[in-house]
């Protein structure tokens, strides 16, 4: 009996001093930060690493519960640091932690900077103290926002959009070694037939904002029929009824032609022509680099790897022109007399007109092989082996439907080269 008595007695104690101990523990003073994740990537440590996904799913788990009223977008903050663009998020919270997702892919290669909130709060009230991370997405510098990106690793697929040319629209294309090992292959065109057919190309200029990125090696040994120095269509949609981008055969400039509408839907073509030789006197041109004392525009780009960007801006109307991360050439279209079609443009417009040109871009050739436009001319026809046609090696063609910045040009150049 003493000794039901005595384990009774045991019992009740323990009992008591368990309910004296959870009475007597404390609910936390501080909400703080525990973990910060993306995927396996820890964001919270003393390196901040560089091999984020351009899409990532970053939890943050604190030492104690969330309120979940507080876990909103207003209260977290993702800063992308080469332009101090605040990036759209969604946040979700569950017991613990909370989840935050950029509602778009973010730029490769480019530093952000996550700051969680003093507005963020525990179920006891208690406020965060503002704390901020730092990270690196994975990969070269790509500004956000393409719409077509030819990348030409053993095949010519769109890898982002829908602008994947058909099997019988590639001929005579073969994959090599690009510029350097990380941008891995490259489109090797043979100057005489040659030719990438991407459908629906008026949906890749139909923009008010507009942005053409390329790699380009020119091969300088093309000739026409008589044998001298011929130029490199290197890629057309229905030449100047789309745009077309094209270097002289003595390789003293290059341009990009394109047709443009204004607000009274006229359309108009003009050129973002650059004869590398300094001269500002043509109208609308408010400037234009001048190679000549360091050996022209052939020093840049013959027989080199060249990064060509071109943008317009409709907002501006102003269109440029940047080899290697530097600006070459500018055109304002507001500079124009204001009864000129250029006055009131508002952007980009194909306006090509079967059977003359055909509603596909080319790479390799100033349009496809269906347009019936200059058939019978000499340097035009793309059935003329000596004709313009692009000799040489065209890598990562990017198309974006706004004007990318100078600064995003140049990360560009500088991650990739």
């Amino acid at each position: 009996m003493k000794k039901n008595r005595l384990v009774y007695s045991v019992l009740l104690t323990a009992i008591t001093l368990g309910l004296v101990f959870t009475s007597c523990k404390k609910e936390p003073t501080e909400f703080t930060l525990s973990a910060l994740v993306s995927g396996t990537i820890d964001l919270n440590g003393a390196t901040s690493p560089n091999t984020v996904p351009v899409n990532p799913s970053i939890v943050a788990t604190f030492n104690t519960d969330v309120d979940v009223t507080t876990a909103v977008a207003a209260n977290v903050s993702l800063v992308q640091d080469y332009d101090k663009t605040e990036i759209p998020v969604t946040v979700a919270a569950e017991g613990t932690t909370i989840t935050v997702t950029p509602t778009a892919d973010l730029s490769g290669g480019a530093l952000y900077k996550l700051t969680l909130k003093a507005g963020l709060k525990s179920t006891g009230g208690l406020a965060l103290t503002e704390v901020s991370r730092t990270f690196t997405t994975i990969g070269t510098f790509v500004p956000s926002g393409m719409v077509a990106y030819w990348n030409f690793e053993d095949n010519a697929n769109d890898v982002v959009g829908a602008y994947d040319p058909a099997p019988t629209g590639i001929v005579n294309i073969t994959y090599s070694a690009s510029r350097n090992a990380a941008a891995g292959k490259a489109a090797t065109f043979d100057g005489d037939a040659s030719i990438i057919e991407v459908p629906n190309g008026d949906q890749l200029m139909n923009t008010g904002n507009f942005t053409l990125s390329f790699w380009v090696k020119p091969n300088s040994n093309h000739t026409n029929a008589d044998g001298n120095p011929t130029g490199h269509f290197v890629m057309g949609l229905g030449a100047f009824y789309g745009f077309q981008f094209e270097i002289f055969g003595d390789y003293g400039g290059c341009k990009l032609a394109a047709r443009y509408i204004n607000s009274e839907d006229k359309q108009f073509s003009e050129d973002l022509w650059f004869p590398a030789n300094g001269n500002v006197d043509w109208k609308g041109w408010t400037f234009c680099k001048d190679l000549t004392s360091s050996g022209g525009l052939a020093a840049v780009i013959k027989d080199k790897w060249a990064h060509i960007v071109c943008t317009y801006n409709g907002t501006t109307k102003v269109g440029t022109m940047y080899i290697n991360g530097e600006k070459m050439k500018s055109q304002d279209f507001n500079l124009w007399d204001a009864t000129a079609a250029q006055a009131t443009a508002t952007g980009l417009h194909y306006g090509g007109v079967a059977p003359e040109v055909v509603n596909e871009l080319a790479f390799g050739f100033i349009q496809s092989r269906a347009g019936t436009l200059w058939d019978g001319e000499a340097w035009g026809g793309y059935d003329f082996p000596t004709a313009n046609h692009f000799k040489g090696q065209l890598d990562d063609v990017r198309i974006y439907h706004k004007a990318l910045t100078e600064t995003e040009i140049q990360l560009m150049y500088n991650s990739e080269k």
